[in-house]
C-alpha cells in the first residue's frame, strides 16, 4: 500500500498513477480514503478505516471516470462518519443525504456563532448580505450533505455576472462547512467548495494627476462655499485626500482619538488593529475647522444624533462628477496619497506605514510605480551629469563625436 503524502486525491492526482500492480494509495488529508489502481489502468474509490479497535470491511465508493475526486471524496467522508458512530458502511448513502443540516441551519449557526462574535462590523455586514441574497435563496433549504461539488460549481457559474461576488460567496460557503465540520454537525474533509475554480480578478488602479487633484480641490472649494455638499461631508474628502486613510477609519473617526496639538489620530479599531496615523498640518488645519455637533462624539457626524456619517458614496459622485472624475472611486483617493508618496521619493516601507499595513505583500501593489519614480529620477540624474560632461559633443548617427567648429 502507498499514501500520497505530499498530495490529496484529486482528478489530476489520480489521472497520473500507473502501476504494475494492484496498489491502493491513501489520501494524506482524509485518513481512511483511498484509490485503488490497476494495471489495466482502472481505478476505484475506496474506504476503510476502524470502528471500536476493529478493522472495518473495504468499502468501495465508485469508479474514477464515473465519479469525480470531489464526489468520491465527499461520499467517503460520510462513509467513514457512519462507520465510526457504528452504522453500516453503506457505499452509496443515498438516504443519509437527506439528513443532518440543512445549509440555511448552518449558515445561520456560522453568523451567530463566529461571525457575529468575532468579525468587525463591516465584515459582519458583507457576510450577512452573502448569505441573505445569494446562498440562502439557492440552497438554504437544501440538506447540507446533498450539497455536492457540481451543485456548488452551478452557483458560482450562475453568479458570473459580478465575478467578485460570486468567489465571495463561495469563499463563505466554504468557510460555513469548515465551522460545521469543527462542530462535529458534517463529517470531515466534506467541504463541496474545494477545487472550485474561481473567477480571475483584476485589481484596478486609479492614481489622480496633478491636474486632477486641482480640479477635485477646486470641485470641493466650490462645493463648501455654494452649500452644495454638508462642511462635514467635504471635510472627510479632504482627509482621505491629505492622509491615506480608509474611509471607515475617517468616518468612524471620534474627537477623543484627535490630538492637534501632537498632530497624530489614535486609531483603536482600525482594519489592522489599533495604530497611530500622523497629521500633517494641513490635515490638522482641516480638522481644526470641522464643527463639532454638540452630543456627538464622531467627527464626521450623521443625521441621527450620536451617529456618523455611514454614506459618503452620494457626495463624491456630486464631487467627482463636478471635476469630471467619473471613473475615479472613492478608494483612490487612498491610491494616489501612496502614488503622490513614492513620486516624492518615499519608500514602499514607509508608505506602509502611513497607510496602515501590517503585510509587505499589500504595499508591494506598487512596486511597479516605485520602478517608474527610480527610472525618473535616474533619468534627471543623467540628464544633469550630461549636460555637464557632454558639452562640446554631438552625437551624430548614433556615435559620439567631438563637434567642430568653424574657423
Amino acid at each position: 500500500m502507498a499514501k500520497l503524502t505530499t498530495a490529496t486525491i484529486s482528478k489530476r492526482t489520480v489521472e497520473a498513477l500507473a502501476v504494475e500492480k494492484d496498489t491502493v494509495y491513501w489520501d494524506s488529508e482524509l485518513s481512511g480514503f483511498g484509490v485503488r489502481a490497476y494495471p489495466s489502468g482502472s481505478k476505484y474509490y475506496v474506504v476503510q478505516t476502524r470502528a471500536n479497535g476493529k478493522a472495518a470491511k473495504r468499502v468501495t465508493v465508485g469508479r474514477h471516470g464515473i465519479v469525480t475526486a470531489e464526489e468520491a471524496r465527499r461520499r467517503a467522508a460520510l462513509i467513514i462518519a457512519r462507520i465510526k458512530a457504528g452504522e453500516e458502511p453503506l457505499a452509496e448513502p443515498a438516504a443519509a443525504l437527506a439528513e443532518g443540516p440543512t445549509v440555511g441551519e448552518i449558515a445561520r449557526r456560522w453568523l451567530e456563532e463566529h461571525v457575529e462574535v468575532r468579525c468587525k462590523p463591516r465584515t459582519v455586514e458583507m457576510y450577512t448580505l452573502i448569505v441573505r441574497k445569494h446562498l440562502l435563496p439557492a440552497l438554504g433549504r437544501v440538506p447540507a450533505l446533498a450539497v455536492d461539488h457540481r451543485r456548488v460549481a452551478e452557483l458560482h457559474h450562475s453568479m458570473r455576472g459580478t465575478p467578485s461576488m460570486a468567489n465571495r460567496t463561495v469563499e463563505a460557503l466554504s468557510r460555513i462547512w469548515n465551522s460545521a465540520e469543527d462542530r462535529g454537525e458534517l463529517p470531515e474533509a466534506s467541504n463541496p467548495c474545494r477545487l472550485v475554480v474561481k473567477n480571475r480578478e483584476r485589481g484596478r488602479e486609479r492614481f489622480l494627476s496633478e491636474e486632477e487633484f486641482r480640479r477635485l480641490g477646486r470641485a470641493l472649494a466650490e462645493a463648501e462655499a455654494g452649500k452644495g455638499l454638508s462642511v462635514h461631508a467635504v471635510a472627510a474628502i479632504r482627509l482621505l485626500l491629505l492622509t491615506g486613510l480608509r474611509r471607515n477609519e475617517v468616518l468612524t473617526l471620534r474627537w477623543r482619538d484627535v490630538d492637534l496639538d501632537a498632530r497624530e489620530l489614535r486609531l483603536e479599531d482600525s482594519k489592522t488593529g489599533a495604530r497611530v496615523a500622523p497629521l500633517s498640518p494641513e490635515a490638522a488645519r482641516v480638522l481644526a475647522g470641522i464643527p463639532r455637533v454638540e452630543g456627538n462624539p464622531h467627527v464626521i457626524p450623521g443625521q441621527k444624533p450620536g451617529t456618523h456619517l455611514r454614506n459618503l458614496n452620494d457626495p463624491w459622485d456630486r464631487i467627482r462628477r463636478r471635476a469630471k472624475l467619473d471613473d475615479v472611486r472613492l478608494h483612490d483617493c487612498r491610491h494616489s496619497f501612496a502614488s503622490r508618496a513614492l513620486a516624492l521619493g518615499e519608500g514602499l516601507t514607509m508608505i506602509g506605514k502611513l497607510l496602515g499595513h501590517t503585510k509587505v505583500e499589500t504595499t508591494a501593489r506598487y512596486a511597479h510605480l516605485a520602478r517608474e519614480s527610480v527610472r525618473e529620477s535616474a533619468v534627471r540624474i543623467s540628464d544633469s551629469i550630461a549636460a555637464d560632461i557632454l558639452k562640446g559633443y554631438q552625437v551624430d548617427g548614433g556615435d559620439e563625436a567631438p563637434a567642430t567648429t568653424a574657423a
